[in-house]
């Protein structure tokens, strides 16, 4: 397939959805920051497989909203080109600055991401739930489309995507795409070049930890056995400073009470070295 489209403006990436639903086709999104890998490309492939005549519009965007002081906005990765250069399966990037998004300097009204917002990663980056939001809502209205993709791998914002499209009545379709992972577990984030190699040996406690989370609950454990299985691996694992390690219900993304039996979601966060890393499971109690 040729190269996508580039292109930065809101005219601009209006104008190309609208000749290609003047051509009968569907229009998917799949919404990045860039410094693009496998596990993006896997969101391209399966709209792909939904739809292999749909128009693909990846978006990328570094979104300052959803960063906080002390987050990485300065140091993360921007790697337009290469990113270009891997998206074969796309028709258009849409790439803006953020003088074309917040010709203000900011948003002024920003969507809410109520109390969820406000735990887990929301209460280690206040703030950031909210820019992930408005972001994602703007991206929405600007290309329309049938279709949107958001990965597993970031559970509590893909919960809250899914909740805004629901309480705002948004006409997309959200579809979910499940983490990838590398070879030995680690889950695949455009964090993980900032790991040194002893660090990326480190970092693979987070799957480790869900994985022996997820074994004791096929077992037959208890919620609180499940985290304490979770918590030992945690522990044994040096150079790994945990945030957060939590059972939480899928249809809430609350804490679940001791007596819960059905899914959940095991989250867990950690600081390695300099970088914060985020996975998560989703596996039954009883």
């Amino acid at each position: 397939m040729p190269a996508p489209v580039v292109i930065d403006t809101i005219p601009g990436i209006r104008g190309a959805v609208a000749a290609a639903r003047a051509e009968g086709r569907r229009i998917a999104l799949v919404p990045t920051m860039g410094a693009l890998h496998p596990g993006h490309l896997r969101h391209v492939e399966r709209v792909r497989e939904l739809d292999p005549t749909a128009f693909v519009v990846v978006s990328i965007f570094v979104n300052p909203l959803q960063f906080g002081a002390g987050d990485d906005f300065e140091r993360y990765p921007r790697t337009l080109d290469d990113d270009v250069a891997r998206l074969e399966q796309a028709d258009a990037v849409f790439a803006p600055s953020v003088a074309e998004l917040y010709p203000d300097g900011g948003a002024r009204v920003r969507v809410s991401a109520g109390e969820v917002g406000m735990t887990f990663e929301g209460a280690a980056r206040p703030g950031h739930f909210d820019g992930a939001l408005t972001v994602v809502a703007k991206l929405l209205h600007i290309v329309a489309p049938d279709l949107a993709s958001f990965g597993q791998k970031d559970a509590q914002q893909l919960w809250l995507v899914e909740r805004m499209v629901q309480d705002l009545d948004l006409d997309v379709r959200i579809v979910e795409i499940p983490t990838v992972r590398e070879p030995d577990g680690l889950a695949m984030s455009s964090r993980n070049r900032y790991l040194s190699p002893t660090e990326r040996e480190a970092a693979l406690a987070l799957s480790r930890a869900l994985a022996a989370a997820e074994s004791a609950a096929a077992a037959g454990a208890d919620a609180a056995a499940v985290v304490a299985e979770a918590d030992r691996v945690l522990a044994a694992s040096s150079g790994v400073e945990v945030d957060y390690f939590a059972l939480v219900d899928t249809m809430t993304f609350s804490p679940i009470a001791d007596d819960h039996r059905g899914p959940v979601i095991a989250i867990v966060a950690a600081r390695i070295g300099a970088t914060r890393l985020i996975d998560n499971a989703r596996f039954r109690l009883g």
